[in-house]
């Protein structure tokens, strides 16, 4: 596997590389979720390309950029066992201006607005306009993503339509663990109380998906019985909202094909996940 972290040395190695290329981004502290990634990656091209890049653009001023997990050597050497033929690894300034102020970015409007965009302004013109730098650089055929992070797997499907580029998006199903608890880097900030607790975040997310597939229409209900159920559980809310899996819109009596999305604090950490699924 080639470690590079210049981003013309990853143009130049990714224009020599015969065959199609399939393209992993990631913010490291890899786990199962990433490897079902890079494994559906391996089967959708001929060659594998992963970065991994702490992304500063898309933390606010609530986040804590500084305490997310980097792991790299651990990292590495899961990318080495599945085989991946290149890894990025850039540091800030080789991807990003010296002056941020002044940058480009890339931005979907509406969509990026809400939900996610409420709680975290100019979260996803970070994400994006990173990840539009990194298919520049990488030029992928495909890349791959996960479902967890709904809301931004749309922002980017529309990016890449809107800008006509020439990839396809694939996005690949939720890895939990063995109670429900979606996969994340995050998780590993819980404390062992939280831990325990955290898997009531999906149970919510299921009982919600339940009563509706049962005939439950009253939405609002359903939400603010979930959002109930999780306070009481010590979780602080930011959302739990059910959604028209096409656009994000507030469902209706036409709607067919819904997502479920909640973003919530466990202490002082903050769970995302979701439950899409169709009527029909």
């Amino acid at each position: 596997m080639d470690i590079l972290k210049n981003s013309l040395d990853v143009q130049s190695t990714c224009c020599q590389l015969q065959g199609t290329i399939a393209f992993v981004p990631t913010m490291g502290n890899l786990h199962a979720g990433h490897m079902q990634l890079v494994d559906a990656a391996k089967q959708l091209a001929d060659h594998v390309v992963v970065s991994i890049f702490v992304n500063p653009l898309q933390f606010g001023e609530s986040d804590d950029f500084s305490r997310y997990p980097r792991t790299l050597e651990q990292d590495i050497e899961k990318l080495k066992n599945l085989h991946v033929d290149l890894l990025f690894t850039p540091d800030a300034h080789h991807i990003l201006p010296a002056d941020i102020n002044t940058t480009t970015f890339v931005e979907v409007p509406a969509l990026s607005d809400i939900l996610e965009g409420e709680c975290r302004p100019h979260h996803f013109r970070g994400v994006t306009t990173i990840v539009n730098k990194l298919f520049n650089i990488v030029q992928p055929d495909v890349a791959v993503f996960g479902k967890k992070d709904f809301q931004q797997l749309m922002i980017i499907q529309h990016m890449v339509n809107d800008l006509n580029m020439p990839v396809s998006i694939v996005g690949e199903e939720t890895v939990r663990e063995s109670d429900g608890l979606a996969m994340s880097s995050r998780n590993s900030r819980l404390d062992p109380d939280e831990r325990q607790r955290a898997p009531a975040l999906f149970t919510a997310l299921s009982a919600a998906q339940t009563r509706i597939l049962s005939g439950d229409k009253n939405h609002h209900d359903i939400e603010e019985a979930m959002k109930s159920t999780l306070q009481q559980a010590g979780f602080k809310i930011d959302y739990f909202t059910i959604r028209n899996t096409a656009n994000l819109a507030p469902v209706d009596a036409q709607t067919t094909d819904l997502v479920i999305l909640a973003a919530v604090y466990l202490g002082s950490t903050r769970l995302i996940d979701n439950l899409s699924f169709s009527l029909q």
